[in-house]
């Protein structure tokens, strides 16, 4: 496979947004990985991976997606994928991927369907 891949990264309100461009291979999976440990994830926040200029994805590209996945889920964070192309889409459903992530057209809806965290309960003190 080639080696041509790109992710890139910059910072929403509702968190980072990856964006994986190229081939996605045992290869590249690698980078992609590194991008994801980099991460400075808080709780409540939304990680977003736009795929929209991704062209092929293998095992390794999955392994990676399902690294970011855990990487969010350990931080108590969220995390969504976004224009997934039609023939990733069609494998990922077969896999099962797609009910493992929440899937949104563009990475504006996906940021619109993030909601700050509320606080949560504050502990009562007794003050006898």
């Amino acid at each position: 496979m080639s080696t041509d891949f790109t992710v890139t990264c910059h910072l929403s309100a509702a968190g980072p947004v990856l964006t994986f461009a190229g081939e996605l291979d045992s290869a590249t999976a690698p980078a992609a990985r590194a991008a994801i440990g980099t991460l400075e994830l808080c709780a409540g926040q939304l990680v977003v991976v736009e795929l929209s200029g991704l062209e092929f994805c293998d095992s390794s590209g999955i392994t990676a997606l399902l690294a970011a996945r855990n990487r969010a889920t350990d931080a108590g964070a969220g995390i969504a994928l976004a224009a997934v192309p039609p023939n990733l889409a069609r494998i990922f459903k077969l896999i099962g991927l797609m009910m493992v992530f929440t899937n949104y057209p563009t990475v504006a809806e996906a940021q619109h369907s993030w909601r700050v965290p509320e606080p949560g309960p504050q502990a009562a003190t007794s003050l006898e």
